[in-house]
């Protein structure tokens, strides 16, 4: 089976990919002409504006998440603007230790909406996903992308880029939304939808 995943990011669709081998699955790219505007106040408005921007060019199964780092001293910001929280991705990791200098309570979250449409254009499924941790002093690890290089994990002493790949891939906030898909697909499967 495979599901348009709503992004023009290919490391978003490499790593669910990952996810779900084994599955019968297959994540692609939305066709040409995806370019929704994320203009939603949570992460499940903009989960579902991807979701009908890709459906709306692909009318076929899909898939989108909106998700984002959430830090509560900053009242949950970068939030739903994680992605343009600065130019690039590390000026992104910048600003917030700056914003993080001096402060003692560092506990934040990645948070992970994720919307599925079906070929008829409803809404077959939303599922949420978090990942608590906090921020670190500063950036370490090599893998992952985003926030990963700053965002300790609960309980732990590693940021999520120093986990590999199928580390990370049991514990992120995307992996634990995309647990509740791939739960609602199998046995919607079993009804054959």
């Amino acid at each position: 089976m495979k599901i348009v995943l709503a992004t023009s990011n290919p490391n978003k669709v490499r790593e669910i990919n990952e996810m779900v081998q084994g599955t019968g699955i297959e994540f692609i790219l939305p066709p040409e002409g995806f370019d929704p505007v994320e203009d939603g106040e949570t992460f499940e408005d903009n989960s579902l504006i991807k979701a009908r921007a890709a459906w709306e060019i692909s009318h076929t199964w899909t898939l989108a998440d909106d998700s984002g780092l959430c830090i509560d001293a900053l009242d949950g910001a970068p939030g739903i603007y994680s992605a343009r929280y600065a130019e690039t991705p590390q000026k992104r990791i910048d600003r917030v230790l700056e914003e993080m200098s001096g402060i003692k309570n560092r506990t934040a979250h990645f948070e992970c909406c994720m919307t599925l449409i079906n070929p008829a254009g409803g809404v077959e499924k939303v599922v949420q996903g978090v990942c608590e941790g906090s921020i670190a002093l500063k950036q370490s690890g090599i893998h992952g992308f985003g926030y990963d290089p700053i965002f300790l994990l609960k309980d732990s002493d590693k940021t999520m880029a120093e986990l590999e790949d199928d580390e990370k891939n049991k514990i992120s906030h995307r992996s634990k939304a995309l647990a509740g898909i791939l739960k609602y697909l199998s046995t919607a499967a079993k009804q054959s939808i």
